[in-house]
């Protein structure tokens, strides 16, 4: 007979909550970059982040007003020191006191920094920039000791992937030996203070670049893409990112640095180009980031590190219509300056709509009615006025605090009420004439809770006043994961009283 074991449900339920927690899992998370002069307000960015259930942020500075903007947001920020600051950072010691003083320690913790990057992608900058970049982050480590935050602010520096000479296949891959003075000691650093190698990586370049050589589902994660075997490993890739992720790997591990975490610091599609740049569309913009979010938060990893977390940000937040170079360049946002999204994405990776087989969210039930983006802002607050008026269009969810209010702009507001009457009125065109200020789509303007109705789905709203979709979706994961749990322990402790 086998010794009595008295374990309560609630003991288990610790237990297993303890084992959950210890699950981190991937992250997703968005770049905030400021090169332009049309940006909302960085109070306003923080409302829109936390409007769309994003956790992450990478800045390019530690600009005070944005600091302060995030602060009580329980958003996690990436801070920035710029190229400009390097020579200072890496000459004094006291340069890098005084920045900590006057430009971290008045925000942390209210505001959540979480990693610094000192420099970025300094290997593609001409001169002997790279060199200052380790003296630099020892300085900045040294100042973090001062304060006791050198365990909790991870640091580390960004690249691209110029930095190396090889990536294919991925198990050949190896850094440019003309960069050995500087990732020698970098590397050091990073396996010392067990921070990750931050890396930018984009497939949208490498198609653009070689179309002939590389496959456009490829470099979308498509599921139609055909397969790519590393002859080496026997490895099978089904896109390129995780065999440029997996080429990095195989460079590390060749220079014995086989622990260290690689963090993609940059990655995305651009949804606009200029003529020859045929594939910068919304539909391949839309396809590559939904895929992406799927492939991460899975924690899938790669070929090489199966079930290998992955931390990506991608870029970017807002269209930046100051950066030089071709209309790509300053196309890669995922919302317009007006808070609009330029195309939908669900950023937790658990929406209905499956574009691992469909190029672009259109509608399978019909077309939706938005406010056209050329109409005057008077003609627009008219027909808006009409609409929730006598047009009998529902608009509390239009209203402050509730589901579709943010982003509080016309353009928003009157998309959503030009939606309800078209769909209210059989989805004709004159229903979403609006004179001239409403026009047809056939991809959904819907995000985050704030459904738009379409032909064939009913919409009714909760008691936020959030538009609520009827078709079924994916049950909330720490809402399932609390469940199963609970199931578990009730199990554990049924098969404990049973004597088993």
């Amino acid at each position: 007979m086998g010794r009595t074991v008295f374990v309560s449900a609630t003991g288990i339920v610790l237990l297993l909550l303890s084992l959950l927690s210890g699950c981190r899992g991937s992250k997703i998370g968005v770049c905030y970059g400021r090169n332009a002069d049309d940006l909302p307000t960085p109070d306003k960015v923080a409302q829109l982040v936390q409007l769309h259930n994003i956790k992450y942020v990478r800045i390019y500075d530690s600009n005070i007003q944005v600091l302060k903007a995030f602060g009580n947001t329980d958003v996690e920020l990436m801070i920035s020191v710029p190229n400009s600051d390097l020579l200072p950072f890496a000459q004094f010691q006291s340069n890098v006191d005084s920045w900590m003083k006057n430009n971290i320690l008045p925000y942390y913790p209210t505001t959540k920094i979480t990693h610094i990057t000192v420099g970025a992608e300094v290997t593609e900058i001409p001169g002997n920039v790279s060199a200052l970049v380790v003296p630099a982050l020892r300085n900045v480590l040294t100042a973090l000791k001062k304060v006791g935050l050198h365990k909790k602010i991870k640091l580390s520096t960004t690249h691209s992937l110029g930095i190396m000479s090889r990536s294919f296949p991925p198990s050949a891959g190896a850094f440019n030996s003309s960069y050995a003075f500087f990732l020698k000691p970098l590397l050091e650093f990073l396996a010392e203070n067990q921070s990750p190698f931050m890396v930018d990586i984009y497939p949208y370049y490498a198609y653009r670049n070689s179309p002939s050589k590389v496959s456009l589902d490829y470099a979308l994660f498509s599921s139609s893409s055909s397969e790519v075997i590393d002859p080496n490993t026997g490895m099978v890739y089904t896109n390129m990112f995780d065999a440029q992720i997996d080429s990095l790997y195989f460079a590390l591990m060749a220079l014995n640095f086989k622990t260290l975490k690689v963090m993609v610091t940059e990655t995305g599609w651009p949804s606009k180009g200029s003529p020859k740049e045929t594939a910068a569309t919304p539909d391949n913009a839309q396809t590559y980031n939904t895929n992406l979010i799927r492939h991460v938060i899975n924690n899938s990893g790669t070929p090489a590190k199966p079930g290998e977390e992955l931390d990506v940000y991608i870029f970017s937040l807002f269209n930046e219509n100051r950066k030089p170079g071709l209309e790509s360049e300053r196309n890669w946002g995922l919302f317009y300056p007006d808070e609009t999204s330029i195309y939908s994405l669900d950023l937790t990776g658990n929406g209905v709509v499956d574009t691992t087989t469909q190029a672009n969210v259109t509608s399978s039930n019909g077309t939706w009615c938005i406010a056209s983006p050329n109409a005057k802002e008077l003609d627009l607050q008219s027909a808006l006025d009409w609409a929730c008026g006598p047009g009998n269009v529902d608009c509390s969810p239009i209203q402050p605090s509730q589901g579709c209010y943010q982003p509080d702009t016309l353009q928003s507001h009157a998309s959503y009420a030009f939606n309800s009457y078209y769909q209210q009125n059989g989805a004709s065109d004159v229903a979403c004439s609006f004179g001239g200020a409403g026009v047809k789509t056939n991809k959904n303007p819907s995000y985050d809770s704030c459904l738009y109705a379409t032909t064939g789905t009913n919409l009714t709203t909760n008691n936020n006043g959030t538009a609520v979709s009827q078709v079924a979706s994916s049950a909330n994961g720490v809402t399932s994961a609390w469940r199963w749990l609970v199931a578990m322990a009730v199990s554990l402790s049924l098969l404990i009283r049973g004597g088993l």
